[in-house]
């Protein structure tokens, strides 16, 4: 089903309708992980290897739930005992875990450009699960999936993506997934937060003011604030970041009635949101976005590592 591509590292190289399988192959699983028993055995057998050279909760326990719902057996490798830590080159490293035999590398670290190194020394299927300031697709992926499950249908969807974009990976791998399937990208952000040449993103629009773009906006997709990524003191403070691009309840009156909610999480209340309109509870969806990285990084895992074909089967 997937001859054409052997890795997910740059989510622009997939076309809508391969998207779009991945976003209905996910919402298959979902049944699994509603079940009593939430396993099946598509990927039995699979050895799945989580390179994460790079901390994360959300995104390597997504990964993990993922791999074991699927039977396959999976190896966590990173933190303080890399061997990378130790001296060891990236690509000696995926040297000796390629000895093991392994089938899949998933990959996270904070050098843009890893996964895909990665892929070049390695026969396994590598899926990159975030790098340096580059890209993050199945974060992508399941932004998607969380947009589809509420709109039906991307053509002519009106998207603001709201914040650091600068140092944004979420934005290296979101707007051109949301460009391929036919959506309308506005990146909104202060000058500071807005990189040198902003067409290299592929937005169709950009603006420095949140409340002027807000009421033709159907996905209003807030960003967080990585302090710990930020160069320098790009705005005053984070009270005022929040006073001039921040979803409160009092800026709720500029939205469409029907608009929703998205976050990568993990949200920064009083920055990106007040708490009303983190958990509005009918336009936010960022907890919906939480279940939907499970379901689509199962489907990712069985299209790219060919599942067998009873994959739903109990």
């Amino acid at each position: 089903m997937f001859n054409n591509h052997k890795h997910l590292i740059d989510i622009s190289e997939y076309s809508d309708s391969e998207l779009m399988t991945i976003l209905t192959t996910a919402k298959a699983f979902s049944s699994v992980n509603e079940r009593a028993i939430k396993k099946v055995p598509t990927l039995k057998g699979k050895t799945i290897v989580n390179m994460f050279n790079e901390p994360s909760t959300r995104t390597r326990s997504s990964f993990e739930l993922a791999e074991k719902r699927l039977s396959a057996d999976t190896l966590n490798f990173g933190g303080s005992s890399t061997s990378t830590v130790k001296g060891e080159s990236l690509i000696d490293t995926v040297m000796t875990l390629d000895a093991y035999k392994i089938d899949c590398i998933v990959v996270r670290d904070k050098h843009a450009g890893a996964p895909y190194i990665v892929s070049q020394a390695s026969p396994a299927v590598v899926i990159d699960a975030g790098d340096g300031k580059h890209g993050h697709p199945t974060q992508a992926l399941l932004d998607l999936y969380s947009i589809w499950e509420r709109k039906q249908d991307f053509n002519g969807l009106k998207v603001g993506i709201v914040g650091d974009i600068a140092h944004s990976r979420v934005c290296g791998s979101l707007i051109p997934a949301l460009k391929i399937m036919g959506a309308e990208v506005t990146v909104v952000a202060p000058g500071t937060l807005i990189p040198a040449a902003p067409e290299v993103l592929g937005a169709d629009l950009v603006s420095y003011c949140l409340d002027d773009v807000l009421p033709e906006l159907d996905v209003v997709y807030m960003l967080r604030i990585q302090r710990e990524r930020l160069e320098g003191a790009p705005f005053p403070s984070l009270r005022e970041y929040h006073e001039l691009f921040g979803l409160t309840k009092k800026r709720e009156k500029l939205m469409k009635p029907d608009a929703i909610i998205c976050h990568p999480g993990p949200i920064n209340r009083g920055v990106e949101f007040d708490s009303y309109m983190a958990d509005h509870p009918e336009r936010s969806v960022i907890l919906d976005q939480v279940y939907a990285g499970i379901c689509v990084r199962m489907a990712a895992l069985y299209l790219l590592l060919g599942g067998a074909d009873n994959g739903l089967a109990a």
